[in-house]
């Protein structure tokens, strides 16, 4: 999917070229480079310390990089360009003591909004996440994951050109995470590029349409989930009538997964398949042999190790 050029389009291309940020001696962010393109939900995950905040900051301008660059439709993005993103950062920034609705409307007149427009859009993206009732609540009243619901609001305030948003499903409901899915695909319709970390991997395979796997500052993997499974050692799903704890002894046949008469293997080589399922069909039924993809949680793990 290519909106870039579609008339009517309001985002951009969002580039990371050879990115860097050293804190000393570490290497917190190594020269890392991906593109997070109009239109398109751009998962971004990996460890703890892998170098996703702080490469969401370098973004954003919120922290110098050491190296490297930023680029907003072909160009070196610009104080203003970051202006018109949408941010929602790893430290929440609400007012504590002020109501929902007064709070997010002023953030919207900030964005350039009129005030009715203010208060139209709040009210909108209230009701999609489930808190219409609690617009005039104080902050501090709310539970943490319905604060997150506003912190997500006010990063999508005044019809954002991208959106960079780290862990922004942290903490939802199953039904805000709907919600909040539908309100960025909202966004991207209109070709705003999307960056967001989770480390929810599941989640990240459910929304998802391109993957930056990050391990140690460094882009381990990059493309779409058909890319990236397509691009994984091809699996098979072996089903019998009986135990398949046998399968462990044969050569040119690795097992991934075993649970009872299933088991989830690799060949390493071709002739191990004729063996795998000659030897199966000597000790009785075969009742499914097909290839796997694995999942993306599989490909990061693998990735990742």
């Amino acid at each position: 999917m290519d909106t870039t050029n579609h008339q009517g389009v309001e985002g951009g291309d969002l580039e990371l070229r050879r990115l860097t940020r050293l804190f000393g001696d570490l290497r917190a962010v190594d020269e890392i480079s991906f593109e997070v393109r109009s239109g398109l939900l751009t998962g971004f995950v990996g460890g703890n310390g892998a170098g996703k905040t702080t490469t969401m900051r370098m973004v954003m301008g919120v922290l110098a990089m050491t190296s490297g660059e930023v680029l907003w439709r072909g160009r070196p993005v610009t104080r203003e360009d970051r202006r018109t993103f949408g941010y929602m950062p790893e430290e929440r920034g609400l007012y504590p003591k002020q109501p929902v609705l007064d709070q997010l409307v002023y953030l919207g007149r900030l964005r350039g909004l009129s005030a009715a427009a203010a208060k139209r859009t709040v009210l909108d993206h209230l009701e999609v996440l489930g808190l219409a009732g609690r617009s005039r609540d104080h902050v501090e009243k709310l539970s943490l994951g319905n604060q997150q619901r506003v912190q997500i609001v006010a990063a999508l305030m005044g019809r954002p050109q991208a959106l960079v948003l780290d862990e922004p499903f942290s903490g939802l409901d199953p039904l805000a995470v709907d919600g909040m899915a539908d309100l960025l695909r909202e966004h991207t319709a209109r070709g705003v590029p999307v960056l967001f970390s989770s480390h929810q991997l599941e989640l990240v395979e459910r929304l998802c349409d391109r993957l930056v796997i990050l391990r140690s500052g460094k882009v381990v993997a990059d493309g779409t989930p058909d890319d990236l499974r397509a691009g994984s050692l091809l699996r098979h799903r072996l089903v019998l009538g009986g135990d398949a704890g046998w399968v462990r002894d044969l050569p040119g046949v690795h097992v991934v997964d075993l649970e009872g008469p299933s088991v989830l293997l690799e060949l390493l080589d071709p002739a191990s398949e004729h063996r795998l399922l000659a030897a199966a069909l000597d000790r009785g039924d075969v009742r499914q042999y097909s290839p796997e993809r694995p999942s993306l949680a599989q490909i990061y793990r693998e990735v990742t190790a």
